[in-house]
């Protein structure tokens, strides 16, 4: 067996290992918090940095066509992460830390939810989004990777998966994400 292909085995191991453990309980409440959400015409927003940034976009994506398409439903959904414009006028003109909380001022209102993204659980702008939803009584639910940080330990539901890879996390979040949407369109199309 080649390196390559040993490494290739031990990725997908840990991966999928860490796929077949996740809390169904925590799982179970995610999906039913943004069933409820989607149901109450609540807006749905959604943040991360790098390629936590990709999959929130992924998010929207999934949500305002896939969703649409297979259940009829018209959700509600924002990526704060998706224009560069806002984001660099916010970073340059305020801070960089609040390129989402400065979002979610103007656009959310209580009762919405706020799904964060973020390997570390740290990233500053994260904290403060998270900061702002729970002052503004805005839902959250949050995928952290590594030790989980301050993401873990204050969304009101967290999906949490310990490694230290953006890689893994990253990739735990976008197979969660898939598989949330498939049990929404499930238990939409009831």
């Amino acid at each position: 067996m080649t390196r390559t292909k040993k490494n290739f085995e031990n990725y997908g191991k840990e991966l999928f290992g860490a796929i077949q453990n996740v809390d169904e309980k925590i799982l179970n409440e995610a999906i039913n918090c943004i069933l409820k959400k989607i149901k109450q015409k609540k807006q749905i927003f959604i943040c991360g940095n790098g390629g936590s940034a990709a999959i929130a976009n992924h998010y929207v994506a999934d949500y305002l066509k896939l969703l649409r398409e297979k259940t009829k439903v018209k959700t509600k959904i924002i990526s704060l992460s998706s224009s560069i414009e806002l984001i660099t006028a916010i970073s340059n003109d305020r801070n960089y830390d609040q390129i989402f909380s400065y979002q979610l001022e103007s656009l959310a209102n209580k009762g919405d939810l706020l799904i964060l993204i973020s390997s570390s659980g740290n990233s500053k702008n994260i904290v403060n989004a998270l900061k702002y939803a729970k002052k503004n009584s805005i839902s959250t639910i949050g995928f952290s990777g590594f030790s989980g940080g301050y993401l873990k330990k204050n969304c009101d539901i967290s999906l949490h998966y310990e490694n230290k890879s953006y890689q893994l996390s990253e990739d735990y979040h976008h197979i969660l994400m898939h598989f949330i949407m498939i049990e929404l369109i499930n238990n939409l199309n009831k």
